[in-house]
């Protein structure tokens, strides 16, 4: 929306300056934006006599401006008092003005920098150089979407702290952690080291210095707050740990040492509750200490038997290797009988797929097809077993703007491409932080490999380690002699964390790595057979497999009230002829554990409860599946308020994502999705160990799963919204229960108790809302 003050500063600036030599003008559109202040940063620097002017605030702009003086309300230059003014509009801070800027509205921005002294009115109501500089900024100090109160009021106190010191200048508080807050972390803790020349860079002093700062449980002091600083600008830790949040404080408390063992566990460091110098790199750059040992590397060398022996003598588990080199006389390229001697010398490999990719034109929806197309026959002719991850590199620092439009679109023909071949091979992501974690999100990237090493690209500063990380490549060394046939080569090293993608241990050909599961069913449904021959009863097969699969996590008084009991002495037989609950198994589209239980009581609730006819209605099936996740996924949200006061947003960052801690997970919206599909194929007659061979095969049904759910049980975008509302809405008794287990009981709000409340219907619409949109989202991103 166009803003009229912005857009007189508009006016005014190209108006005032048009003639000037340099001068770039800015769009006359009412909206703020670098165009517009790099406009006003060239009408100052004509002021201060810099010609020609440019569109950056450099030392020169900065120099003359120091020289200058300190600016007040009541500053002869006009035009001077003029840019001031506008740039206070486009911050969005508002007074009474005439032909001057308003103090008052300098004052208020100095406050939420952090920067404000008190009793010192003249101070506050003058503009200082570097207050000048943050002010041509589109730097905010209010907290924006997806910032919080906790991180902006230390980016206050760090502005506070050190503006006036040389290297430093004023930051964003905006309470999001960002690129330009961990140089200012990091120029802070270089003055507190006491570095010579503090640049924000992570060099050979600040490392050094770093390594006599160990902090332990009950130290104080400036070196704590710092450390607690980047604590919180790192959590929450990702996986089951997310509800454990740090604090910033200048005491090394219990709560500090808790936090930090978890956030060592994760990025894998040993796990001594301390802020040692593994802890502090890690907190601080993406390489962490990129001396520390690890089992992992990888080479766009050959390895031959020489070097695979070095390689196991020197500690290293695992070697990335490249499928494909466009010229496939360069070594870069795997050579036949490569892998063979890799797995002889007792390593492991994992595949990466480059085809240069160093330039974000490289990045579009075709490419991405053909190079899984070439991935996978490349994958193939190596006896690359079935279900192996290979990244597809991003090797270059791709910024935010080219994350959709270019890098998510070049990944959504990887997953085309691999599904076109039947889904032999899972994709994982090479890249920066930022790269890794947006593939993830939006194609559901398996693993990421994280490029850490390029510790200076933006995609790896002021961004957490993605949650599905496996290997973090943190040191490039050159030259090394491994000896005999194995002359000279270079490595890189990467940190491999357990857990992770376990890599390539044998070229042994797999069958689907869902093969186990369609087995089990397939004894399971023989055993329900033959207790339905010797009882005579009605019950189907494969409702007696579902029960069986379902009935020790979901069998329970509330699963009787909702879909009625198990059958004991089925259970039983099926026990006395050996059978047990599986729990997980590998799903072969995603790469991810699924929940065998979760997975068969949604199939159990929606055979025996058939779906409504109307498509915005929902019934005790539902509940059985998406809609008792939701209903949990609301009493989280409710819970979780005062981060996420949108149920947007909430479901936004939330619902359905990988590798994030939630109620509603990745892996339940797929078992959701997989129970509705396996239930209507056996309400139609098919057996059930059929439907789940079907369906988890080659080319089965789990490669358009979420198109099948969204158009057999969901319909249109808008049916979707109204289901999800009306599952949290609806009056009936066995609704009332599930509520009252899952919302009430979780000490949330009743739904209907919100949507009575002032604005709370639309609240509850919004979160709906977001419902929709993720169920909508994973239907598009299916080849």
């Amino acid at each position: 929306m166009a803003d009229e003050k912005v857009l007189e500063g508009q006016k005014w600036v190209n108006a005032t300056y048009a003639g000037v030599s340099g001068y770039v003008k800015c769009p006359e559109d009412g909206r703020t934006g670098w165009s517009t202040m790099y406009s006003f940063i060239m009408g100052l620097q004509h002021e201060l006599g810099i010609s020609p002017v440019a569109a950056s605030f450099g030392p020169t702009t900065m120099s003359k401006l120091e020289a200058y003086k300190s600016i007040p309300d009541g500053e002869e230059n006009k035009n001077i008092r003029y840019i001031i003014r506008y740039g206070l509009f486009c911050k969005g801070y508002w007074g009474e003005y005439r032909d001057t800027f308003n103090a008052d509205a300098l004052e208020a921005m100095k406050k939420n920098m952090g920067i404000w002294q008190e009793g010192q009115d003249a101070w506050n109501r003058s503009v200082q150089a570097k207050v000048f500089k943050a002010l041509l900024t589109m730097d905010a100090y209010v907290v924006v979407a997806g910032g919080t109160e906790k991180i902006r009021g230390i980016q206050q106190w760090l502005n506070g702290r050190y503006w006036e010191k040389s290297a430093y200048y004023i930051g964003p508080c905006d309470g999001l952690y960002s690129r330009d807050v961990q140089k200012s972390l990091t120029i802070a803790l270089q003055y507190e080291l006491g570095i010579t020349s503090p640049n924000g860079n992570f060099g050979p002093a600040t490392q050094a210095a770093l390594q006599n700062h160990t902090l332990t449980a009950g130290a104080t002091g400036i070196m704590v707050s710092l450390f607690t600083a980047a604590c919180v600008f790192n959590e929450p830790v990702p996986g089951e740990t997310e509800a454990v949040r740090t604090t910033f404080t200048s005491t090394f408390s219990a709560n500090i040492t808790e936090y930090v063992r978890l956030f060592q566990e994760f990025s894998y460091l040993p796990q001594t509750g301390k802020g040692d110098y593994d802890t502090w790199c890690q907190l601080l750059v993406s390489m962490g200490n990129a001396d520390r040992a690890v089992t992992g590397s990888d080479t766009r060398f050959v390895i031959n038997a020489d070097r695979a022996r070095w390689l196991k003598s020197n500690g290293y588990k695992i070697v990335g290797r490249y499928l494909y080199s466009p010229d496939p006389d360069f070594e870069k390229e795997i050579k036949p009988g490569e892998l063979e001697t890799i797995l002889a010398a007792d390593l492991r490999f994992f595949p990466i797929m480059q085809v240069h990719g160093r330039d974000v034109t490289e990045y579009n929806y075709t490419t991405g097809f053909q190079h899984a197309l070439i991935a996978h026959a490349q994958a193939t002719k190596f006896g690359i077993p079935r279900g192996s991850v290979i990244y597809f590199a991003v090797d270059y620092d791709a910024t935010q703007d080219q994350m959709d439009p270019y890098i998510v679109k070049y990944f959504n023909g990887v997953v085309a491409g691999l599904a076109d071949r039947g889904k032999k091979y899972i994709h994982g992501v090479y890249g920066s932080r930022n790269v890794c974690i947006n593939v993830t999100k939006r194609t559901y990237a398996r693993y990421s490999f994280v490029s850490g090493m390029s510790w200076g690209f933006s995609g790896n500063l002021g961004f957490p380690l993605p949650a599905n990380w496996s290997l973090n490549q943190i040191k490039e060394i050159g030259g090394i002699a491994v000896g005999g046939n194995g002359g000279t080569i270079d490595l890189d090293n990467d940190v491999w964390r357990p857990g992770g993608d376990s890599g390539v241990s044998s070229l042994a050909a797999s069958a689907s790595p869902a093969a186990d599961f369609v087995a089990y069913i397939d004894e399971l449904h023989a055993t329900a057979q033959a207790y339905k021959a010797s009882n005579s009863i009605s019950l189907s097969a494969s409702q007696l497999v579902m029960e069986f699969v379902r009935h020790e996590g979901y069998g329970g008084a509330d699963w009787n009230i909702l879909i009625g009991p198990f059958h004991k002495d089925w259970v039983s037989y099926a026990k006395s002829k050996g059978h047990t609950v599986k729990k997980q198994f590998t799903d072969p589209n995603s790469g991810y554990e699924l929940g065998a239980e979760h997975l068969m009581a949604t199939a159990n609730g929606h055979l025996l409860i058939i779906p409504p006819a109307n498509p915005k209605s929902v019934n005790s099936g539902d509940i059985a599946g998406w809609g008792g996740d939701w209903m949990t996924f609301y009493a989280n949200w409710r819970n979780d308020e005062e981060q996420y006061a949108s149920g947007k947003a909430y479901c936004e960052a939330k619902l359905a994502k990988p590798g994030v801690a939630s109620s509603f997970g990745f892996n339940d919206l797929i078992e959701d999705a997989d129970g509705y599909l396996i239930a209507r194929a056996c309400a139609a007659g098919t057996p059930i160990n059929q439907i789940v061979r079907e369906h988890y095969a080659n080319r089965g049904g789990h490669l358009t799963r979420f198109t099948q759910y969204f158009n057999r049980r969901f319909f249109t975008a808008a049916d979707c919204k109204d289901q999800a509302y009306n599952d949290l809405t609806t009056e009936h008794p066995t609704f009332d229960v599930a509520r009252a287990a899952l919302i009430t009981a979780a000490g949330a709000k009743s739904p209907a108790l919100l949507a009575n409340e002032p604005g709370g219907f639309d609240k509850l619409q919004d979160f709906c809302q977001g419902f929709a949109d993720a169920i909508v989202a994973r239907v598009g991103a299916e080849p």
